[in-house]
């Protein structure tokens, strides 16, 4: 990930803040991790266009001898997302900065970059929580939850339901994650074994570890290769967990609260920033406002980032919603 930095400031100093917004800021980016990620180049457009070539239903009836058959023609399917800004700051003054020794920016580029992280995490997850494809848990038989209100204390995320997911997503030939952002090498990717993965709430995880079936991550053989947060794996799901899960509070039946557990597969969403100003810390040191600060009272330390979310199929991910009571 690129940082540009505000001139004024000494370069090993200027440095050693972007070090700490990025070392608070990537590992919290677990929504961002299993996304198609692309970049847009600079003074080119905001809006950038996943591109899709649509496959070709099978072709079962034979050839007539010397007879040329029509042919097929190669489609697309175009999915565009629109490049925003996002950002904050907070204001220093010169008396804390000349009483201090000199950690008061250090902290504030730390407090910034876990603030940015945060903050591209969630506006990711929104993006994903708005998809289409949702399955309500139901433990009755026949199944007869249709909407969020529905959900009771019993509906949990149990074997079945887990498996229904799975089913879903075969259904729609999503293919299973084979590769996921890393966080150490800014958006390069890394291989990862074939599953599908599933985000989850910790206090999802400790229903899951009662349903049998359910491999904890601390049995894994001893060179397994977990992913970030993972937390144990169920056939063909791999589960991770972040306390950034969505939660819909007093969304259900009588108003107990409805967790958010998402099943993903390969390429079911984009992210993409602009090209060099994907994070930028930016320090305006003290006396640097002119009239705006007549007596140099007052800096700034802040950060700006830019990104676009898509989901590029929704078929490919689906949300399944139930209670943790």
């Amino acid at each position: 990930m690129a940082l540009n930095t505000t001139a004024n400031i000494p370069y090993p100093v200027n440095t050693y803040y972007d070090r700490q917004l990025l070392s608070r800021a990537l590992p919290l980016l677990l929504h961002d991790r299993f996304a198609q990620v692309r970049d847009l180049p600079m003074h080119n457009t905001d809006t950038i266009k996943f591109r899709k070539y649509n496959a070709l239903s099978a072709n079962t009836t034979p050839l007539t001898p010397g007879v040329t058959p029509e042919g097929k023609q190669l489609s697309v399917t175009d999915v565009t997302t629109q490049i925003k800004q996002y950002g904050d700051y907070m204001t220093v003054d010169d008396f804390t900065l000349d009483t201090s020794i000199d950690l008061v920016l250090m902290e504030a580029a730390e407090v910034l970059g876990e603030q940015a992280g945060q903050s591209l995490d969630l506006i990711i997850r929104e993006v994903l929580h708005a998809g289409t494809n949702i399955r309500y848990a139901d433990v009755t038989a026949p199944k007869a939850n249709d909407e969020r209100t529905d959900i009771t204390t019993g509906d949990k995320l149990l074997a079945d339901e887990i498996r229904l997911a799975i089913w879903t997503l075969k259904m729609q030939n999503a293919k299973r994650i084979t590769k996921i952002v890393s966080a150490d090498r800014g958006y390069n990717t890394t291989p990862v074994a074939s599953a599908y993965v599933a985000m989850v709430h910790p206090t999802t995880t400790l229903n899951l570890r009662g349903v049998s079936g359910f491999e904890p991550v601390e049995k894994y053989y001893q060179n397994s290769q977990p992913l970030p947060g993972e937390v144990g794996k169920f056939e063909e799901v791999r589960f991770v967990e972040t306390t950034n899960a969505k939660v819909f509070e007093d969304g259900g039946n009588g108003g107990i609260d409805v967790y958010s557990t998402l099943f993903l597969g390969m390429d079911a969403y984009g992210v993409s920033r602009l090209s060099g100003r994907a994070m930028e810390n930016i320090v305006k040191p003290v006396g640097s406002g002119g009239t705006e600060d007549p007596l140099n009272q007052r800096g700034t330390s802040g950060w700006k980032a830019t990104m676009g979310v898509t989901r590029l199929q929704e078929m490919f991910m689906v949300r399944v919603e139930h209670s943790n009571e």
